[in-house]
C-alpha cells in the first residue's frame, strides 16, 4: 500500500488536474452570457473558448524545459501562479480583449500542468500502483469538471446580472489555485529528476520517504537508465530509436480529442440548447454528465493496473463510437431529443473508462527517463493542438450541420480501435526502466 508521503505527493501534484478540469469546463456555462455581453459571432465565440487553448499549447510545448531545469515540483508552482492570475484577471476583465488574454494565461497553466503533474506522480510511484496513482490526476480533472458544472449551476440560480454571472463563474477558481500553490511547498522533488541532476543521495532519501522497500536496487536501476555521468541524461527526443514512443504519444493525444470530448464539454450547454432545453435545465444536465465522468473515472482507476491500458482503450472506443453515432442520428433526424442526455452520458462514461483514464498514465510511461519531460510535452502538445483545432471549428460546424461533427467523431473512434489493437503495447505492471527496455529504447 502507498504510504502517507507517497499519497500526499500524489494528491498535491494532482490538484493541478483539478484546476485543469475546472478551467476546461467552466467556460461552457458562460458562452451564452459572453455572446450577449460582447455580441459575439460564432467565430468570435470560438476564439473566446479556444483562447485558453492557445496558451495550453504553449504551456504543453515548453513545460518540459523548466521541468528538466528547475524540477517538476518547482515548475508546478509557476503553474499555480498562472491559474491564480487567470482566474482573477477573467473576473475583473475590462474588455473582451482582456478576457481573451487572461484565458490564454490560464491555458499556460493547464498545458504545463498536463505535462508536469502526471510526470511527477509517475516518477514517485511504484510500478504496481503507478496506473492508479497517475489516475488520481485524471480523477481530479473530472472532479474539477464536475465542480465547474456544479459551480455554474449554483452561481446561475443566484440571479446575478448577465455581466456579473460570468465573472463569478470564471473567478472562483482563484481559491483552489491558491491552495495548490501553498501545498506544493510540502512535497519532495522527483527522485528521477534528482538523479538526472546527479543528486543521487537526495534521490535515495525520496525513495525511502515514499516507501520504496527496494530503494537501493531501484536507485541503481534509475542511475543506469539515465547514465548522467556519460552525458546521456538529456538526449534529443527526435531520433530513430524513439520513433515508437513518439508515435504512441502523438496518436494517443490526437485520438483523445478526436473523440470530441472537449468540444462537447466546452459547448455542452449549447448542445442541450440545440436540442431545446432551457439554460437552467442545461446547467443541471451538465452536472449529471460531470457526475457520470467522475464515477466512471473512479471505476477505471480501480481496474487500470489489473486490466491494462490497451483493454480499456478498446472497450471505451466501441462505446464512444456507438453513442456518438446515436447523437448524430438524433440531430440528423431532429427527433428523439429525450435520448440526447442518455447518449451523452453513455459517451462520457465510455470516455472516462478509457481515454480519460489512460492518456496521462500512458504518456508518463512510454518515454525513458532521459527524454520523459520532452516526450510528455510532445504528447500533451498533440492533445492540445487537436483540442484547439476542434474547439475552434465546432461552433461553425454545428451551425452548418449539427450531426456532421458527431459523425466525424464516431468515425475517429473506429479508427482508434484498430490503431490500438495492432500497434499499442501494454505498459501495466512494468517499472519505467523495464518499459524503456521493452520498447527497445534503452
Amino acid at each position: 500500500m502507498p504510504n502517507a508521503h507517497l499519497l500526499k505527493g500524489t494528491v498535491v501534484a494532482a490538484l493541478g488536474g483539478l484546476l485543469f478540469g475546472f478551467d476546461t469546463a467552466v467556460i461552457s456555462g458562460t458562452t451564452s452570457d459572453l455572446t450577449q455581453v460582447y455580441r459575439l459571432t460564432p467565430d468570435l465565440l470560438g476564439v473566446t473558448v479556444s483562447a485558453a487553448l492557445v496558451g495550453t499549447i504553449l504551456g504543453a510545448m515548453f513545460a518540459g524545459i523548466p521541468g528538466d531545469k528547475a524540477g517538476r515540483r518547482d515548475s508546478l508552482r509557476v503553474m499555480a501562479v498562472l491559474y491564480i492570475v487567470s482566474a482573477l484577471g477573467c473576473a475583473f476583465a475590462w474588455s473582451w480583449t482582456a478576457l481573451v488574454f487572461f484565458r490564454l494565461i490560464g491555458g499556460l497553466g493547464i498545458g504545463g500542468s498536463s505535462v508536469l503533474g502526471p510526470m511527477y506522480i509517475a516518477e514517485i510511484a511504484p510500478a504496481a500502483w503507478r496506473g492508479r496513482l497517475v489516475g488520481v490526476f485524471q480523477f481530479n480533472i473530472v472532479a474539477g469538471i464536475l465542480l465547474a458544472y456544479l459551480s455554474n449551476f449554483l452561481v446561475g440560480i443566484q440571479h446575478f446580472s448577465v455581466d456579473a454571472e460570468w465573472r463569478w463563474k470564471l473567478g472562483v477558481a482563484a481559491v483552489p489555485a491558491a491552495l495548490f500553490f501553498v501545498l506544493l511547498f510540502t512535497i519532495p522533488r522527483s527522485p528521477r529528476w534528482l538523479v538526472k541532476r546527479q543528486r543521487v543521495d537526495e534521490a535515495g532519501e525520496v525513495l525511502q520517504l515514499t516507501g520504496d522497500e527496494n530503494y537501493e536496487s531501484d536507485l541503481r536501476e534509475i542511475i543506469e537508465s539515465i547514465d548522467a555521468e556519460h552525458g546521456h541524461a538529456d538526449e534529443p527526443l527526435f531520433s530513430r530509436k524513439y520513433r515508437l514512443p513518439i508515435f504512441l504519444a502523438i496518436t494517443i493525444g490526437f485520438f483523445n480529442q478526436l473523440s470530441g470530448i472537449n468540444a462537447i464539454l466546452y459547448y455542452l450547454n449549447d448542445i442541450f440548447a440545440f436540442a431545446g432545453f432551457s439554460k437552467i435545465s442545461g446547467d443541471l444536465q451538465a452536472v449529471v454528465v460531470g457526475l457520470t465522468n467522475l464515477i466512471f473515472t473512479v471505476i477505471a482507476m480501480l481496474v487500470i493496473d489489473k486490466f491494462g491500458r490497451r483493454k480499456l482503450l478498446l472497450i471505451g472506443g466501441v462505446g464512444m463510437a456507438l453513442c456518438l453515432t446515436g447523437v448524430a442520428a438524433i440531430f440528423a433526424a431532429d427527433s428523439h431529443r429525450e435520448l440526447l442526455l442518455w447518449l451523452l452520458v453513455g459517451f462520457i462514461a465510455s470516455f472516462a473508462f478509457s481515454q480519460g483514464a489512460v492518456i496521462w498514465v500512458y504518456l508518463s510511461e512510454v518515454f525513458p527517463n532521459r527524454v520523459r519531460a520532452k516526450g510528455q510535452s510532445l504528447g500533451s502538445l498533440s492533445h492540445w493542438l487537436m483540442n484547439a483545432a476542434i474547439s475552434f471549428a465546432f461552433p461553425a460546424m454545428a451551425a452548418w450541420s449539427k450531426s456532421i461533427p458527431f459523425m466525424f467523431f464516431a468515425a475517429m473512434m473506429v479508427l482508434q480501435f484498430f490503431v490500438v489493437l495492432f500497434v499499442y503495447p501494454e505498459t501495466a505492471g512494468a517499472t519505467l526502466e523495464e518499459m524503456q527496455r521493452k520498447l527497445h529504447v534503452a
